[in-house]
């Protein structure tokens, strides 16, 4: 996949999930119809231009309601968003996931692509997703508490809201400080290491690493045609080795060891139909 063309994707999905511009001029909240479907990526309801609602907000609001109805909705999207296509979803679809794309390319007098650590601190959104997205809103009612006192989309949606409507400003206090702070250190953060935010606190990133190994959409890599140059872990901004994990959990599907690899060993395929011999037959796609 071109960078080039994966950007202008990650861009219009972003467009098209915030495509309501008049609320970044007004502060007004889209509370149309939209707002009952929740989008794939991270995309705060509370963007004036948001036209859907957040899965994890949505999820989060759904948890704390329990005693009243599951979550059947919110929670069967997630994971037919996950069944389909994985983690190629923070790859392509994500506005945050994108945001954290162009601030990488900021020059810096060093990129890490891994460090001491790394692999540890990746876990760190898996108890996210289990306390804070789970657990915390289950036990305490009414509070989406990752949307409350972490999520930086969220915070970032609240600084355009406040900037179109200055009444809002003398409404923030204490934790928008905190949520600020996580925002800032989110930013400065992204212009050094490849999505951190994704790699280490993202909770819907967890959920959809979850599907990675078994989605209709993943890579696959051409024994015939691979000659383990380690092109392709090169050039991979989450540090997996494609060759010898081709569907990782960490793995976000840009398509990056896709166009890097100087063979064509590796590829899009997507899983369509199980063969008389008990595998699976797969339709290659780029």
């Amino acid at each position: 996949m071109d960078n080039k063309k994966r950007t202008f994707i990650q861009a219009a999905a972003a467009a098209l999930q915030n495509a309501n511009v008049k609320g970044f001029f007004t502060g007004q909240i889209y509370t149309g119809a939209g707002k009952n479907v929740c989008v794939p990526g991270l995309n705060c309801y509370s963007c004036p231009g948001a036209l859907g609602a957040c899965p994890l907000g949505s999820l989060q609001n759904a948890v704390s309601a329990w005693k009243f109805r599951f979550p059947y909705y919110v929670l069967g999207l997630m994971m037919f968003f996950g069944a389909a296509f994985g983690r190629l979803i923070c790859g392509f679809l994500c506005p945050f996931g994108f945001l954290q794309d162009l601030l990488f390319r900021v020059p810096s007098p060093k990129k890490l692509r891994t460090f001491r650590g790394d692999r540890q601190l990746r876990y760190i959104k898996y108890a996210m997703l289990l306390i804070m997205v789970l657990i915390l809103p289950f036990t305490y009612k009414f509070t989406p508490f990752f949307c409350k006192y972490v999520c930086p989309s969220g915070t970032l949606s609240g600084i355009m809201l406040s900037a179109a409507d200055s009444r809002l400003r003398s409404l923030l206090g204490g934790i928008f400080t905190w949520k600020a702070t996580v925002l800032m250190a989110v930013v400065f953060t992204s212009i050094v290491i490849a999505r951190p935010f994704c790699k280490y606190i993202c909770p819907l990133g967890a959920f959809y690493a979850l599907f990675n190994k078994v989605s209709a959409v993943r890579l696959h890599v051409d024994g015939n045609k691979c000659v383990n140059c380690g092109a392709c872990a090169k050039v991979c901004d989450m540090a997996v080795n494609p060759v010898a994990a081709p569907n990782h959990p960490e793995c976000i599907r840009c398509g990056k060891c896709v166009s890097g690899c100087p063979h064509g060993a590796i590829c899009f395929t997507c899983l369509t139909v199980r063969n008389h011999a008990g595998t699976i037959d797969s339709k290659h796609k780029a």
